[in-house]
């Protein structure tokens, strides 16, 4: 009997000291986190883990290392830009708070249809994805973007959130931002761009390595349009 106490007690000893080291755990990891997302909410984010991913991927391919971007503060990208990013990824940006429940709906509905998958994912949770987390696809990394998307939603504003997408963005192979891929693409700078050019710009951010403004396929020039007509209705760019 003295046996089976000593052996409740250690065992009651060896679960306390799990969850100390559980919480302790789970409060390093919110206030290290909590610090990185305040850091840039300040300071650009210099690389994120799928320009390295790509850089390395052109190495064993045997092709040159290759990062091109140039960041491009708000103010200075052009509106016609912000107003088509928004158009094209997430029409309720600016109203939302880092979620959007009625694409989340159409995007479950689309794919339990079995047609093409679709995300439902806000500029903040890309830009989340983007900026803090790993490609690649599982519920683990959706569970974290979820929450990175609602700390940046909390400590940066909708200007960061926006600024911080279009200067990290995969825009091509190599390319990333909206200033590295209009010079690559237009010679020009981000905050001269055309309606037209922001909207084929925008309308390749799906698939920025298969499809080029500069070389529309049919489906590109279409979905640009509807970005043209749909950028009228944009809100909240200033």
């Amino acid at each position: 009997m003295k046996r089976l106490f000593l052996f409740i007690y250690e065992l009651n000893y060896m679960y306390n000291r799990a969850i100390r080291g559980a919480k302790r755990c789970v409060a390093a990891f919110f206030i290290l986190t909590l610090f990185w997302v305040l850091l840039y909410k300040f300071v650009n984010p210099p690389l994120t883990w799928l320009m390295l991913q790509r850089g390395l991927e052109r190495k064993a391919e045997g092709k040159n290392w290759k990062i091109e971007k140039k960041w491009r503060d708000y103010e200075d990208i052009s509106d016609n830009l912000k107003k088509a990013t928004v158009a094209a990824e997430d029409a309720g940006f600016f109203s939302h708070h880092g979620f959007d429940g009625n694409a989340i709906q159409k995007a479950y509905l689309k794919n339990r249809e079995g047609k093409k998958i679709r995300g439902g994912s806000t500029i903040s949770q890309q830009t989340a994805k983007n900026v803090f987390l790993w490609p690649g696809r599982s519920w683990i990394r959706k569970g974290f973007e979820a929450y990175f998307a609602v700390l940046i939603e909390l400590l940066w504003d909708k200007e960061r959130i926006l600024e911080v997408y279009l200067n990290v963005i995969e825009m091509g192979q190599g390319v990333y931002g909206a200033e590295a891929a209009c010079q690559y693409y237009y010679n020009k700078s981000s905050e001269r761009l055309t309606k037209q050019q922001a909207a084929l710009l925008a309308a390749v951010f799906p698939s920025p390595r298969k499809w080029s403004p500069i070389a529309p396929t049919r489906y590109v020039r279409y979905k640009s349009a509807v970005i043209i007509r749909n950028m009228r209705f944009v809100k909240g760019v200033q």
